[in-house]
């Protein structure tokens, strides 16, 4: 049997050698796969290249059907993979659930097949159970991880992607993936904490209108039924609800509806767009007291991402392309990749930022230092928790002064309503005086 030498790094940097037999080149990357082991290089030996003819041509044989069955699986996947376009994809707190796990399994020197394997027997989620079961079946044939994971982009963003390969690259596998799962959370608590801040305006208010529609539509006809049949004179605002009322239960109700469904769909074709997106997206960012909100998220995302990419060891142009997809505004996004192209042209990452004008001073300034000090990931991660505990004192500082706005606009509602339906009594109290 063939003996190869695979040239591999420990996790302490260390570059070591190690000597395995194998049938061809593919079984010993994948003994090597199940070893835990990221090959940098392997080479067959001097006997392994003076084999007897007939054993090259069985193990050439061997590396064909091994071939020919990955690719019938990898087709079956295909197929199946054309239902998944209605199915769920994973959110962030899924991949970053799938990064913990997986760091903890390798780091425990369990192989990394068998790793997928087993989480893949856990998996719910059909789409991702699929890409687990595939990825599997490509690393067994001593495929890395990185490129299988880039067989399924409906599952795996660039951002995963690469630090994966990065993590394989340095040998650093489990302590890469621990990172990336911290790194997932720590942006699915951003997004929650904007998406509680402008969540809980929205939902009052659709409550307050649906509170005042039903008062309107179901309670003050009764009412005036009543005072019509008193004979009694209602007043001018009374009146005025009466009529709104009328008006609420006519077919112009149904025109009304109508008016606001096709206005919201024109918003959305609008929004599609490029140039509409850019649009709302920069009156998003001058907004009082959201734009601060969505500018100090989209920074501290940056900082945290860019971070932990550039650690990973993963070049600045890839880190760049990868921030500005995960910007979530289309005006910051624009400033990354312009930005991309002066860091091509040999203009340092913070000049071409500052040019922007989308990113604080402060943040900028920590950025040049941490160029200048060789330490820009260290500096970035410091950034970013700034602006992560600033991010959550402006949401508790913009909940704690809508919440009595909302109060007051939902009694204010409610109070209109009894007003309306309680002055004409005072009237009919006098007559009967």
């Amino acid at each position: 049997m063939p003996t190869f030498t695979a040239t591999y790094t420990t996790r302490a940097g260390q570059t070591r050698q190690l000597q395995l037999q194998a049938p061809d080149a593919a079984s010993a990357r994948r003994d090597l796969r199940r070893r835990g082991i990221v090959a940098r290089s392997l080479e067959a030996t001097v006997e392994a290249r003076r084999q007897p003819a007939s054993a090259t041509t069985a193990s050439t044989a061997t590396a064909a059907a091994s071939t020919a069955a990955g690719k019938k699986a990898n087709a079956s996947l295909l197929q199946l993979d054309l239902g998944s376009l209605l199915e769920a994809k994973p959110g962030i707190r899924e991949k970053a659930l799938f990064a913990n796990k997986l760091a903890a399994l390798v780091d425990a020197g369990v192989p990394i097949v068998r790793s997928l394997d087993l989480m893949a027997g856990q998996q719910r989620m059909p789409l991702f159970k699929r890409a687990l079961t595939g990825i599997c079946a490509d690393v067994s044939q001593g495929g890395n991880l990185g490129t299988a994971m880039r067989r399924w982009p409906q599952v795996f963003d660039k951002l995963t992607i690469a630090m994966v390969e990065a993590g394989e690259t340095g040998g650093v596998l489990d302590e890469t993936l621990r990172r990336l799962a911290k790194l997932l959370e720590g942006n699915a608590k951003l997004q929650n904490q904007i998406k509680g801040a402008m969540g809980y305006p929205v939902a009052v208010l659709v409550i307050a209108v649906l509170v005042f529609l039903g008062m309107t539509i179901f309670l003050i006809p009764t009412f005036a039924g009543i005072f019509e049949d008193l004979g009694a004179e209602l007043p001018l605002f009374t009146q005025l609800m009466v009529d709104l009322s009328k008006l609420l239960r006519s077919s112009f109700s149904l025109l009304l509806a109508s008016a606001i469904g096709l206005g919201g769909w024109l918003f959305g074709r609008y929004y599609a767009t490029p140039s509409g997106r850019r649009r709302v997206d920069q009156l998003l960012l001058k907004l009082p007291l959201f734009g601060d909100l969505i500018q100090k998220t989209a920074t501290a995302q940056f900082c945290r991402t860019f971070s932990s990419l550039s650690r990973a060891g993963v070049p600045i142009l890839l880190s760049l392309e990868i921030v500005q997809e995960t910007a979530g505004n289309t005006i910051i996004s624009d400033a990354i990749q312009n930005s991309r192209r002066d860091v091509q042209e040999g203009i340092p990452l913070s000049l071409a930022l500052s040019r922007k004008q989308v990113f604080p001073d402060l943040a900028l300034s920590m950025l040049a230092i941490g160029e200048e000090t060789g330490q820009m990931d260290a500096m970035l991660s410091k950034v970013a928790d700034f602006y992560e505990d600033e991010v959550e004192a402006a949401v508790k500082a913009l909940t704690s002064m809508l919440e009595p706005a909302m109060i007051v606009i939902v009694g204010g509602i409610v109070g209109s309503i009894l007003l309306a339906m309680y002055l004409p009594m005072f009237s009919i109290f006098d007559q009967i005086k």
